[in-house]
């Protein structure tokens, strides 16, 4: 019962995970208006979870369990990515041809935005993981919000490099790029450290039946 308990919190993380995850893939091509003339793309607000999951996952359960979301993350991210290539190949129906522009417009930029997060995910993510048990190791596994915060400072800045380029060099000019991605680093950076008390309650959620986590300091 317990490890059913155990299972059933794991999948609801690694929804929340793999939603935040395609929705910031998907949705991040809308860009806001921001502070100085600077603009920001809506992800992000939903891409601090992705690194905040992992965080928590690898606390609670562990360095080979937040490898394991990453994964399932990178197959998702291809998942959608053949799926995108086979609508947009599949022909249309007389009926449907009005959509078409629009259709093949959002969606064959959401594949290079897909192929750029793919790119940047992998090395940030695993940046991230990494980072964050080198963080645990020096401060003797405690002060949690310190390890992942830390943590965040150094992956968010791979991805947001990484990822800018690919997604919209050719799209918006280099002078909107930067002022995307320099906003969009910091803005993700207070993200991750406002929604910290949501990690803390994602441990208590995770650790409430896992005993084995017990003994982690956060």
């Amino acid at each position: 019962m317990v490890l059913e308990k155990v299972n059933f919190k794991i999948i609801i993380a690694l929804v929340l995970y793999l939603v935040s995850l395609l929705a910031a893939n998907t949705l991040g091509l809308k860009i806001m208006p921001f502070i100085f003339g600077t603009h920001l793309s809506v992800a992000v607000f939903f891409f601090p979870f992705v690194f905040l999951t992992t965080d928590v996952i690898g606390q609670v359960y562990g360095k080979k369990m937040a490898k394991n979301f990453v994964l399932a993350g990178f197959i998702s991210i291809c998942l959608f990515m053949i799926y995108s290539l086979i609508s947009l190949a599949l022909p249309w129906a007389e009926s449907g041809l009005k959509f078409k522009d629009s259709f093949n417009t959002i969606f064959g930029i959401s594949l290079r935005m897909s192929t750029a997060s793919l790119v940047a995910y992998l090395i940030s993510e695993y940046q991230d993981v990494y980072a964050f048990f080198f963080f645990k190791k020096r401060l003797n596994n405690k002060a949690f919000w310190l390890q992942s915060n830390l943590s965040n400072l150094w992956s968010q800045l791979f991805d947001s490099a990484i990822f800018m380029t690919i997604a919209f060099a050719g799209i918006y000019s280099l002078k909107t790029i930067i002022l995307m991605s320099i906003p969009w680093y910091l803005y993700k950076i207070l993200m991750g450290f406002l929604y910290t008390p949501l990690s803390y309650l994602g441990i208590y959620f995770l650790k409430y039946e896992n005993k084995s986590g017990s003994n982690n300091n956060i």
